[in-house]
């Protein structure tokens, strides 16, 4: 199977679409509410991934749990998170909200980690993102495409560099293998989350920046950053000008990230399914669908049957990935 089908399925989008959450049960009545939940969000207040837990946890009171709190649990790019998941009780009273590499990805970088995708219990996506390739004003205003980029970056080896939020996200693997596909060097510098290189980039300080495409939208109509390339399987609705990259010859570049909702371990069905439920009606909200589009999220949600076979397929898909790229936490 391609990448795009094996470990992104966005090009499937009716897989995960809101009527697929049709045959779940009712939502909560007041008498099987949670007294409390815990939204953990492994990252820290203010970002994407907090934005799209505050979002959806605000509106699980009163449909899934009688009160729904975030809980910032920051540190080792999102793991400390889903460690305290596992040990969580499986009785509904902790959730955990996370983009999909900390699950599916990370198993196969970190060779001390402390879980696998046994360890956590499939509820539902919540939003789905797609990546950009922006290049800023250290690229001149000549390179307009995907093909000048590599142009420019083949002439100018010193200067081919590209930022990211991080070493080993799903952001870097999309400009690595855009470096190994095209046979162009270009170096990586990984940043500690998107907005330290989204304001080297604005200001010149690197050449281009892989992350996803809300990093990039404040900063188109000033100029100073021209997306040259988005990574969905069809162009973003956020940016209908942009082609993607399997339309400029990089088919096997067709990757999509998920925000996906867990529960413990061995969490009963009958919760994981009330969950489901709430959180689809939550994400389901033209306020929520709107909120997410500011950040370019598109508002999605799907089964736990479906995403625990996105999460497996996922997770396979990415071992032979890691290893073509070379990548180690160290290297």
């Amino acid at each position: 199977m391609t990448l795009a089908r094996r470990q992104f399925l966005a090009a499937t989008g009716g897989a995960f679409a809101f009527s697929s959450l049709a045959g779940l049960p009712r939502l909560a009545s007041a008498q099987t509410l949670v007294e409390q939940t815990r939204v953990l969000c492994g990252f820290p207040a203010g970002g994407t991934t907090d934005a799209v837990s505050r979002r959806v946890a605000e509106k699980l009171r009163g449909s899934f749990a009688k009160m729904a709190l975030v809980e910032n649990k920051a540190g080792v790019g999102g793991r400390l998170a889903v460690e305290e998941l596992k040990r969580s009780a499986p009785d509904g009273s902790t959730m955990l909200m996370t983009p999909a590499a900390m699950i599916t990805l990370y198993p196969h970088i970190y060779r001390n980690i402390n879980y696998g995708i046994d360890d956590v219990t499939p509820v539902c996506t919540g939003a789905i993102v797609q990546f950009a390739l922006a290049v800023g004003p250290a690229v001149p205003e000549s390179v307009r495409t995907l093909k000048d980029f590599l142009a420019w970056a083949k002439a100018n080896p010193s200067k081919a560099n590209y930022a990211t939020p991080g070493a080993g996200s799903p952001n870097h693997f999309v400009a690595a293998l855009l470096a190994k596909e095209s046979g162009v060097e270009l170096n990586h510098v990984p940043y500690r989350g998107s907005a330290p290189g989204v304001t080297d980039l604005v200001g010149g300080q690197i050449a281009s920046m892989s992350s996803p495409i809300g990093d990039h939208l404040p900063h188109l109509k000033s100029g100073k950053v021209r997306v040259l390339a988005t990574s969905g399987p069809q162009r973003s609705r956020f940016l209908p000008d942009v082609p993607t990259y399997a339309e400029q010859g990089f088919k096997t570049l067709t990757m999509q990230e998920w925000y996906g909702f867990f529960l413990p371990p061995r969490t009963p069905a009958d919760i994981v399914n009330r969950a489901a439920a709430a959180i689809k009606a939550a994400v389901s909200t033209q306020e929520t669908i709107d909120a997410f589009a500011q950040l370019g999220l598109e508002a999605s949600a799907n089964t736990p049957a479906e995403l625990q076979k996105m999460v497996r397929e996922e997770n396979a898909a990415w071992g032979p990935i890691v290893k073509r790229i070379g990548f180690t936490p160290e290297g």
